[in-house]
């Protein structure tokens, strides 16, 4: 099975390291310090779970790879329209692209520029982080993808991606619904990400101090209530799995979105908590807990990407 790993960060490197380690042909498409080492010592990932180190092939140019069977799309939020249009070499009759992003827009995105057919819907839960180029800092979370076909089929490729991932060792489920998967992962990062970033304290202390916790709720239910209004369902299971799934992390867990802000990187707010306020303004929704985070985030996000540009 040939896979290309488009965006070798947090998730792209713990999950396409554990691939190429149990003999999937991994690639991985990476940029700038990070691809040298990849390229120079391959990859190492520190993980909660165990420490390991693969070597893989690693470029900047799709072309090099040429078509897979599988393209895990694990870039941030704000590149998804740069880098799908570059997908096209790794595209053959019976590609599948599988979105491991925040959010519930970049499949969309990505189906414009790859069409429909080649696209699958996908959530990774779990805390990761380039830690220095070339290593990956697992620090907590399950470790578990959840993907599949976006009209509900359980296809003979999701079933291949499944037996791949289940031989690297990673806890993967096969969905029929996965667009309520996706709102209920924004629904769990809306509130862990938004509160850990604004309250810039880890997911333990925020679980300590009642307001907070009940905000963190607030978020989870403000999520979820827009997802109804726009058309997808998220079970109660579901939702309460947001509540478990942060009352289970590891006490010192922040986020990406509170990584990204205080090293200056730019910040993926737009994508969560900015495109669940227009969204519930389009809906005639109230959803004051998400405009009060996004309120408090929007000038890092801003000043952030100034400083990155």
């Amino acid at each position: 099975m040939r896979i290309a790993v488009y965006g070798a960060g947090g998730v792209g490197g713990y999950f396409g390291g554990r691939l190429a380690r149990s003999g999937a042909d991994v690639t991985f498409i990476a940029r700038g310090p990070h691809l040298h080492a990849l390229r120079e010592h391959g990859l190492m990932v520190r993980s909660v779970q165990g420490d390991f180190q693969v070597r893989a092939p690693a470029t900047d140019d799709p072309a090099e790879v040429g078509p897979c069977e599988f393209v895990l799309f694990c870039v941030k939020t704000f590149d998804t329209d740069d880098a799908a249009v570059r997908l096209g070499p790794l595209i053959g009759d019976g590609t599948a692209v599988v979105s491991l992003q925040n959010g519930v827009e970049n499949e969309e995105k990505v189906a414009r520029a790859v069409g429909d057919g080649h696209v699958m819907g996908g959530a990774a839960f779990i805390f990761a982080q380039v830690a220095r180029p070339g290593v990956i800092a697992h620090t907590g979370g399950p470790a578990t993808i959840t993907f599949g076909e976006l009209d509900g089929r359980e296809s003979a490729r999701a079933k291949r991606l499944l037996a791949s991932c289940q031989q690297a060792g990673i806890a993967a489920e096969l969905s029929v619904s996965i667009q309520a998967v996706l709102w209920a992962k924004l629904a769990f990062i809306c509130a862990q990400a938004g509160l850990t970033a604004a309250v810039r304290l880890p997911i333990g202390e925020i679980r300590a101090a009642p307001p907070a916790w009940a905000a963190f709720g607030r978020l989870v239910a403000e999520v979820c209530a827009v997802a109804e209004a726009d058309g997808t369902s998220v079970p109660p299971a579901a939702q309460q799995r947001a509540l478990d799934l942060a009352q289970a992390a590891e006490p010192d867990s922040f986020s990406s979105l509170h990584d990204d802000l205080v090293a200056g990187r730019r910040m993926e707010l737009e994508a969560l908590h900015g495109f669940v306020a227009r969204r519930a303004a389009e809906h005639g929704l109230a959803v004051p807990t998400t405009q009060a985070v996004h309120a408090i985030l929007e000038p890092w996000a801003r000043r952030n990407e100034r400083a990155s540009t």
